[in-house]
């Protein structure tokens, strides 16, 4: 599913250069659910991105779905990032000017889905979730338990093969983040690959691999 090779991340400046990532390899399979620890700086929302598509490596090879991200255009990029790759946000990340059932239609407006199939999928989609009483609704009218649940309805409304959380608990409390957490763990069991950045080690311990990092690499497993 995943495969890096030797990938490293580096950001200069006239002066200084600091590498974020370290000539990193790993593989993961698909199905699979990996928990990334580490301390704050070590480099693991840059791993995330890079993995989402969303920033390129300095040196080394992406590998996703066999395909090497290096030899994709930017339009190819942008395809694979909308039907195959899901994100979830510490912060949540909805639009405030959306109701809750547009938020979680905007990737299927992207996907140029028709609008009755849009309304059926949105609908069915926050009923999964409890939240079909709240589609009307604006984020600040929602707590933050409900907002990142209307964030995991939208990371997931195209079915993507893969989902990247970065610190998906980290603005909840512990009832809410258990919520979240349980959600994510039954997407695992339904067959979705997860990559997850957390700093907490219980929620770490839902998923089946912890890799530790530290300073741009891996430290442990």
């Amino acid at each position: 599913m995943i495969e890096l090779q030797k990938l490293s991340k580096i950001y200069r400046t006239d002066t200084v250069e600091t590498t974020a990532l370290n000539e990193l390899d790993l593989s993961i399979t698909k199905g699979s659910f990996i928990a990334i620890k580490g301390p704050s700086g070590c480099g693991k929302t840059t791993l995330l991105n890079i993995m989402g598509l969303m920033d390129r490596p300095s040196k080394g090879e992406l590998i996703l779905s066999g395909k090497k991200a290096s030899g994709l255009s930017e339009k190819e990029r942008n395809r694979l990032r909308r039907q195959s790759i899901g994100f979830l946000f510490q912060k949540f990340n909805l639009i405030s000017s959306l109701t809750v059932f547009e938020n979680v239609e905007l990737p299927l407006l992207y996907q140029k889905v028709n609008a009755s199939l849009r309304k059926d999928k949105v609908l069915s989609m926050l009923k999964q979730l409890g939240l079909e009483g709240r589609k009307d609704h604006f984020p600040h009218q929602l707590s933050g338990g409900q907002q990142q649940r209307v964030g995991l309805a939208r990371c997931v409304i195209n079915d993507p093969d893969l989902i990247l959380a970065d610190e998906p608990t980290g603005n909840l409390d512990s009832n809410n983040g258990e919520e979240v957490m349980k959600l994510l763990a039954n997407l695992h069991h339904d067959g979705r690959t997860i990559v997850m950045v957390t700093h907490n080690d219980h929620y770490a311990a839902f998923a089946e691999r912890i890799i530790e990092m530290s300073d741009g690499c891996f430290v442990a497993e």
